[in-house]
């Protein structure tokens, strides 16, 4: 994998051109093309796929031959503070993955700051298509089409990945496929795991987000929980700097590596809703625990741990170590009651999926390699490169959809500044499930898109 650093003098970098909003919207099938474009050689090589005289691509229509074996998709991730790009073929092999991180600013600014993430992705989104496009000896007539986040993230993040999908689609006649990050989180266990069929149990740990997902099938998810405040990933990220480390690596990563010196029963911290019987996630209150836990203990959140004393240095890695102890637990007690949910509505899982940024956390997959194997399920994680946020996922769910002819045709070749981009920030994956539903009102559920299954779904009824 390659890696592209953002250098810090970006947080001071600003950006000329116009913020660009979305143009078509992601649908299941592929609507009739205008008469004066036809449908490029590329599309029907690989797929055998031919149009009906509607323009759609129906699945009846597919042959699935060794040809198969021939589709190669640029995948574009922006919807967050990476920008990464990969080329995937789809017998599974990962020709190239490149990545620029933001870990200098970052540092800088405690967190992910949107406006400065975006700018950082403008001025770096180019040359990192291009490297993975050269890593992967490829040139855009060599792809079969292009994959890019359409949510949910940050919105002027998700509109740089997207007006770079759109151009090279639109300059090489691709089609495009537009992609739910969490779903890619998800399917690229696929990638890895040969044997990973469907239905199986998913839980997305990262720092926007804490899904149980049931796969029933592609684009089929039902959603037994969710975080009703604040995602494990955010949790991680604030008490790593409320106790000084260097997040330059990542929150998550420095807190788990303070842990290893820590006593994690030091501090009887409470699990955090231990009276609701659901699926559901919630760690504001447990970041207001820890929060208290250091002003008690007279630390000085300003020091950094490189300056600290060896009394004040294990005072932290304490509470670095009883914090894990509890935050994972949460996650233990709500994957035993998803995984009897999951197996009432699918009795033939086999397998436990998770993934996500959190999901890279050692500690984290111990505990719920134990939750696996006590239910006789097979945990399932990518490799760390592929947990955190990265082109080779979204690639790769956009294989997995082109196979069943979801995608649009190619976006016009020059498309107005002005062009109302198609973006998702808040989009549900999956229908909730009915007695996973939250009673707390912290749960946000304004603005938010149709899930994708629902999209799907209504698609397929239409065919």
């Amino acid at each position: 994998m390659t890696t592209i650093a953002v250098a810090s003098s970006l947080a001071h970098a600003r950006l000329g051109s116009h913020l660009f909003r979305a143009s078509a919207a992601f649908r299941a099938r592929l609507t009739k093309p205008p008469p004066s474009l036809s449908p490029p050689r590329r599309l029907m090589k690989p797929l055998s796929a031919r149009f009906s005289s509607s323009g759609v691509l129906r699945a009846s229509d597919r042959s699935f031959s060794s040809g198969d074996d021939d589709i190669v998709i640029l995948g574009i991730e922006t919807s967050c503070d990476d920008t990464a790009a990969a080329v995937v073929r789809s017998d599974g092999e990962i020709l190239s993955q490149v990545v620029s991180s933001q870990e200098e600013l970052l540092a800088r600014y405690g967190g992910v700051a949107p406006k400065m993430a975006a700018e950082a992705h403008s001025l770096v989104i180019d040359q990192v298509v291009k490297q993975a496009l050269e890593n992967a000896n490829m040139e855009e007539n060599d792809l079969s089409a292009v994959a890019v986040t359409i949510g949910p993230g940050l919105s002027l993040c998700l509109g740089v990945g997207v007006r770079k999908a759109r151009q090279v689609a639109g300059k090489f006649t691709l089609p495009i496929i537009g992609i739910h990050h969490m779903e890619a989180h998800a399917l690229v266990a696929r990638l890895v795991e040969k044997e990973l069929k469907f239905p199986f149990l998913v839980l997305l740990i990262s720092g926007g987000h804490n899904l149980l997902i049931l796969a029933r099938d592609l684009g089929h998810y039902v959603q037994l929980g969710t975080t009703i405040d604040d995602a494990i990933g955010e949790a991680y990220d604030k008490i790593a700097r409320w106790l000084g480390l260097d997040m330059r690596k990542g929150g998550g990563a420095a807190l788990e590596e303070l842990a290893h010196e820590g006593n994690a029963d030091s501090i009887k911290f409470s699990v955090p809703m231990k009276q609701h019987k659901d699926c559901n996630f919630s760690y504001a209150g447990l970041k207001t625990q820890v929060r208290l836990a250091i002003e008690s203990s007279n630390i000085n959140m300003s020091d950094p741990i490189s300056s600290a004393s060896c009394l004040d240095r294990a005072l932290r890695a304490n509470i670095a170590a009883s914090f894990q102890r509890v935050a994972v637990l949460h996650l233990e007690e709500r994957c035993e009651r998803a995984v009897k949910w999951a197996l009432n509505i699918e009795p033939s899982i086999k397998h436990l999926v998770v993934s996500g940024g959190v999901a890279s956390n050692q500690y984290v997959r111990t505990r719920l390699d134990h939750i696996a194997r006590k239910n006789d399920l097979q945990l399932v994680c990518p490799p760390p490169s592929l947990c955190t946020d990265n082109g080779v996922m979204i690639a790769w769910t956009g294989i997995e959809h082109f196979r069943l002819g979801r995608f649009e045709i190619p976006p016009p070749a020059c498309e107005p500044d002005d062009s109302v981009l198609d973006l998702r920030p808040r989009w549900p994956l999956g229908e909730e499930y009915s007695e996973g539903r939250s009673t707390s009102r912290s749960l946000k559920t304004a603005r938010m898109h149709p899930s994708l299954t629902s999209i799907i779904q209504a698609s397929s009824q239409q065919l």
